[in-house]
């Protein structure tokens, strides 16, 4: 028998979470499936409702980043057994609507957002011990092997991000482009980090902008030349680039700022391919638009998509970013947990349920 509660991650209000009691989900369509969380993590997204940028109602609970093992299916769910392990993409997709037949499974017909209320479409977060997944067959993916469990929670969202960033302009570049590019990083957080990681793999020189010192180092470990943001960035990038500007822009930090620093390096006919959640208006003159023939991409990554790509990546980097796990933490400090993300001490958080074993560094299972 399944147990009547569980302890969860809820927000309470801006910069307040709390770990509670909460229902245990039940399967409410045939094509659900519930899971026992082993891994889920803390994701730069979630600080977007803490902070109170983006809305969500008190008692939601949070998260959209976990791993874990089917306990529950509907009649529906044929692909799955009981006791199946799987990494959960953040967005649930069917994978027969018009979008997601064509790559576009972000903005799937019934896709479901995990750990968020806006907009409508969204359910029940991660950072919990059990939580309902609806669409199972089409949504969930067994784990791999070769891989720590911990390092799979990164295909929940942030490396298939960072890849999605990368692989919209820079995936099949003829040989010469790959030596030749220009390609700029701006912002080295845990997604920018998978974004230079992808990126590497598909051009030879990444440059990696940030102002924080700490994660321009871990950039330039990876292979990204660094570049501090208040040290002329646009200025260094038309010097090594014979004064044109980027070729592409990778823009994964979701401000203003951001936006315009990377309208302001691009080249004539370059590309800025943003990930970015902006909640802001964004500074666009038409005219400079037309002036400088500038690509522009924005958006959710379609991750059920090209999980199976960016998986492939993942496999076969993982040592360069085996670092962004980070030590593992209980799901009860979750509150103290947000704080330190939220002050960035930390780049990424992995909580193991309530009375598991913490504290690993999860680099050393790689």
């Amino acid at each position: 028998m399944p147990p009547s509660t569980m302890r969860a991650v809820v927000l309470k209000g801006n910069y307040e979470v709390a770990v509670e009691d909460r229902p245990y989900p039940k399967l409410q369509k045939p094509t659900d499936a519930v899971l026992k969380v082993s891994s889920t993590a803390l994701c730069g997204s979630d600080l977007h409702f803490y902070r109170g940028h983006l809305k969500c109602p008190p008692d939601f609970i949070c998260g959209h980043e976990f791993v874990g093992s089917i306990v529950e299916k509907g009649d529906g769910v044929s692909k799955f057994e009981i006791g199946d392990k799987v990494v959960v993409p953040f967005y649930t997709a069917c994978q027969e609507c018009y979008y997601c037949v064509r790559g576009q499974a972000s903005r799937c017909a019934k896709g479901e957002l995990f750990g968020n209320s806006v907009p409508a479409n969204s359910i029940d977060g991660g950072q919990a011990e059990y939580v309902r997944v609806p669409l199972a067959d089409s949504t969930l993916v067994k784990t791999p092997k070769g891989i720590p469990e911990e390092m799979l929670v990164l295909m929940a969202d942030i490396f298939p991000t960072g890849y999605f960033a990368a692989s919209r302009f820079l995936k099949n570049l003829p040989q010469r482009d790959r030596e030749e590019f220009t390609t700029v990083v701006i912002g080295c957080g845990p997604v920018g980090l998978c974004a230079i990681t992808s990126a590497l793999t598909m051009v030879k020189t990444v440059y990696a902008i940030d102002s924080v010192q700490e994660r321009l180092d871990e950039a330039e470990k990876i292979g990204a030349i660094p570049i501090n943001l208040n040290d002329n960035p646009v200025e260094k990038i038309k010097a090594a680039s014979g004064g044109r500007g980027a070729d592409v822009v990778l823009e994964v930090v979701g401000h203003t700022d951001a936006f315009t620093l990377a309208f302001d390096m691009i080249r004539p006919w370059g590309q800025i391919s943003s990930v970015g959640v902006h909640t802001e208006q964004l500074p666009l003159n038409g005219l400079l638009c037309y002036g400088k023939n500038v690509t522009m991409a924005f958006g959710r990554c379609p991750v059920r998509s090209i999980f199976e790509d960016a998986l492939e990546v993942l496999v076969k980097e993982q040592k360069k970013v085996a670092f962004l796990c980070g030590k593992t933490m209980s799901l009860e400090d979750a509150p103290q947990a947000y704080k330190d993300f939220e002050a960035r001490k930390v780049l990424k958080i992995i909580f193991k349920m309530p009375g598991e074993a913490t504290g690993e560094n999860v680099a050393d299972k790689v």
